[in-house]
């Protein structure tokens, strides 16, 4: 997608502060943290949202939470974190690309706040 950015920082074109790659995932520290540790975890190919998950590429959200967790253990928060995705804008999903939030480092309540 040309105007995405998260397809912009897939290919390189906009910086981010990686913290974890392979050939399906990418995952970086968020901009405007929400909490301590604020990682988005994104598939590179363009997925618009969860609303749009099938069959023929649902195996990437698998590997996705696979990534959150081994992230969580390495960074020492895997007793408690939160995974998060929003879906379509009145949920509040500011950029069109699947990207799950991965918080953690404070406590969480319900409904979230």
């Amino acid at each position: 997608m040309d105007n995405c950015i998260f397809c912009k920082i897939v290919a390189g074109e906009i910086p981010s502060t990686k913290v974890y790659e392979d050939d399906t995932v990418l995952a970086f520290n968020d901009l405007d943290p929400q909490a301590p540790a604020h990682i988005l975890l994104i598939p590179k190919n363009h997925i618009g949202s969860a609303g749009e998950i099938t069959p023929e590429n649902s195996a990437v959200v698998a590997h996705i939470f696979e990534v959150a967790a081994k992230l969580a253990a390495e960074k020492g928060f895997a007793d408690g974190f939160r995974v998060v995705t929003n879906c379509g804008a009145s949920a509040g999903q500011s950029v069109h690309h699947l990207h799950f939030h991965l918080l953690a480092g404070r406590d969480f309540t319900w409904p979230p706040g």
